[in-house]
């Protein structure tokens, strides 16, 4: 599996990492044994919203190589659903097995059309803002409609990064996982349509 891990300027870090921390553990079990990820996006560097930089691995690449496309939130995507290169870049990624967000990471997602006739989720802040994009904003924590699935708010990004690692591993991986990271929570509010 190929992972594209989507960053970009008033990105909100714990979005990405609490997702990142958790997915490139996949490549601790057989099944999803060689599993690659890149940190992807439209400049060689971004900056979070509170002024952080980090570098970009791979600069605008086609995002059609990618298994699964990971986009997270932050004051950020409140403009970039607007930024005609950034939503066509993302829209590369339509033939994606999984396409994921985490808060306000859906707005984004939305723009591109990945929502279109779904139900979806993002941070509570904003879900006046997703209800143009979807069929039905549902109030939970994930959100599963067919190979879309969105998450809530910031510390959801943990939670949904666990459901994936159910998803195409188990759920002995998944306690596995939780016990490495000592994350004792139960995961509460899923919906699968």
């Amino acid at each position: 599996m190929k992972i594209a891990l989507v960053v970009f300027n008033g990105i909100t870090f714990l979005d990405l990492i609490g997702f990142y921390d958790v997915i490139y553990r996949l490549n601790l079990f057989e099944h999803t044994k060689g599993t690659t990820w890149d940190f992807c996006g439209l400049q060689d560097e971004i900056t979070d919203e509170l002024g952080l930089a980090i570098k970009v691995n791979k600069v605008k690449p086609d995002l059609s190589e990618y298994d699964m496309l990971f986009v997270p939130g932050g004051m950020g995507t409140r403009q970039l659903r607007f930024d005609d290169e950034f939503v066509e870049w993302l829209k590369g990624a339509r033939n994606a097995q999984y396409v994921i967000s985490v808060c306000t990471g859906a707005l984004l997602l939305g723009a591109a059309g990945f929502l279109e006739n779904k139900k979806a989720t993002t941070n509570p802040s904003a879900y006046e803002l997703l209800e143009p994009y979807c069929k039905e904003v549902i109030k939970s924590r994930i959100v599963k409609d067919g190979n879309v699935i969105t998450g809530g708010g910031v510390s959801t990004s943990i939670d949904l990064a666990l459901y994936i690692v159910g998803l195409l591993v188990s759920r002995e991986a998944v306690d596995m996982v939780k016990k490495q990271i000592d994350y004792p929570y139960e995961t509460q509010g899923i919906v699968e349509v």
